[in-house]
């Protein structure tokens, strides 16, 4: 089931849907800045210091092998990892100067250590299988609010969207879903360190191009899915986003197949439009993610095609590489900045921001919950099935791996932002300010009942 259909799918009234409509609303609204601060000159910050499971990354000393901080690897300088906040500069692009070495800039570990670190076995993150475990009505997910909440902006960016839509040719007769699922408001919501729809507007347009190819070749949502083709669209996709160059006499061939399919050209028109706003690495990183994706979309088609029910495992490597990962890469670029490449690139950094992400669609698992779908692959349902338990109790479950991922990313965010140059910090804090954004949008989005029940 895809986000868009998510969005728009009919109300639903069971009590599981209640649960989730609770546990989206709980919080979403506790923003400290009020709806009509639409200016994000502050920018967003991380916590002062992590809280709750997995916090002890955050007190890694700085043992004999000095050369493994961070900022030795990127060329940076470190700063204390107890600075008293993490708050981020206004939207011009930041300085080059770094912050002065600090002695004690704390490290982390090449592999996961200590309380928290069940991150990394995430099937066996939940308790265990007992028939006695009842749901916790009282559990919430660990999220931080919005940053910032412009609705005229948001409205702005989703009509554009949906004129962006129509000329290329995503979604034929079905441009009202797009309206109603508003993503120009997530957009808004994510991005609060930019207040231009035209900054704005390139990257819902890459995230409406991404979703273009789950609702055209995998759901079916927009056109018949062909999932024993899948491979071979997927493949010619691929072309546009990596460009093929074929010899002379046949390129026109693959030209002419690419100017013929509508998310082709989503995909082509979108990232040309980025290139106006971001730099050509992070335009490449865009790419990169785009073709991760494309290999979770044939995981999905296998699935599909042989009728597989997949293990919470594989699901959840599966939200690895299927989440909002390719959203969430454009915060620098949205933002007017660039985190280092050897930053972005470094193994601690990608961990904490896949985990983000991971937490990111499992919000979305949980959204979808909500709508009622019982035949989509999500994580409740997969969890219900094989761990044979109630849907509420896999709702329960379900929040407890979030939690987890949420926890582990504030730790080593926290940490990484410490030892890191200015511009990952602001990265880090910008992924942090995504997800509350993106929280507070599923929350607003779902309506479990009647519009006038939306939270």
């Amino acid at each position: 089931m895809s986000l868009i259909s998510r969005a728009t799918a009919p109300a639903a009234g069971h009590d599981v849907a209640e649960l989730v409509r609770g546990l989206l609303s709980a919080g979403a609204a506790a923003s400290p800045h009020p709806p009509s601060a639409a200016k994000a000159s502050r920018g967003p910050r991380l916590p002062s210091a992590p809280t709750g499971l997995g916090t002890s990354a955050a007190r890694i000393g700085l043992g004999p092998g000095a050369s493994r901080d961070l900022s030795a690897r990127t060329g940076s300088a470190a700063v204390p990892v107890n600075a008293p906040s993490l708050p981020l500069p206004s939207p011009s692009p930041p300085s080059p100067s770094r912050a002065t070495a600090h002695p004690s800039a704390p490290v982390l570990p090449p592999g996961p250590t200590g309380q928290g670190t069940s991150a990394a076995r995430l099937s066996t993150a939940v308790r265990p299988r007992t028939e006695s475990a009842p749901a916790d009505p009282h559990r919430e997910l660990h999220c931080p609010p919005a940053v910032r909440d412009d609705p005229a902006l948001g409205e702005t960016v989703t009509e554009r969207l949906v004129e962006w839509a129509e000329e290329i040719g995503i979604y034929p007769g079905q441009l009202d879903k797009i309206r109603k699922a508003d993503f120009g408001r997530l957009i808004m919501l994510a991005h609060p360190e930019s207040d231009d729809p035209d900054r704005l507007l390139a990257a819902a347009k890459c995230a409406l191009s991404e979703w273009a190819v789950d609702d055209h070749y995998v759901d079916g949502e927009v056109e018949r899915a062909r999932h024993d083709l899948l491979g071979q669209r997927l493949a010619i996709a691929h072309s546009v986003i990596d460009q093929a160059h074929l010899p002379l006499s046949y390129a026109p061939r693959l030209e002419e197949v690419v100017r013929a399919d509508p998310v082709m050209r989503a995909l082509r028109d979108s990232l040309d439009n980025l290139a106006g706003y971001a730099t050509t690495t992070q335009v490449r990183r865009l790419r990169h993610e785009l073709a991760i994706m494309f290999v979770a979309y044939n995981q999905e088609g296998v699935w599909h095609t042989a009728g597989q029910r997949p293990p919470v495992w594989e699901f959840l490597m599966h939200r690895h590489e299927n989440s909002f990962v390719p959203c969430m890469v454009l915060v620098d670029a949205v933002a007017g900045y660039e985190v280092p490449m050897a930053e972005f690139s470094d193994p601690r950094v990608r961990r904490a921001f896949t985990m983000a992400g991971s937490a990111s669609v499992i919000v979305n698992d949980l959204y979808s919950m909500g709508k009622e779908d019982p035949t989509d692959f999500s994580l409740p349902r997969l969890i219900a099935v094989e761990d044979e338990c109630s849907l509420e109790e896999a709702v329960d479950r379900t929040v407890e791996i979030h939690n987890e991922l949420m926890h582990t990313f504030e730790a080593e965010a926290a940490v990484l932002a410490a030892a890191g140059s200015p511009e990952l910090r602001r990265f880090l804090a910008g992924t942090w300010a995504w997800l509350g954004g993106s929280r507070e949008w599923h929350a607003g989005s779902a309506r479990y009942h009647s519009a006038a029940d939306a939270v």
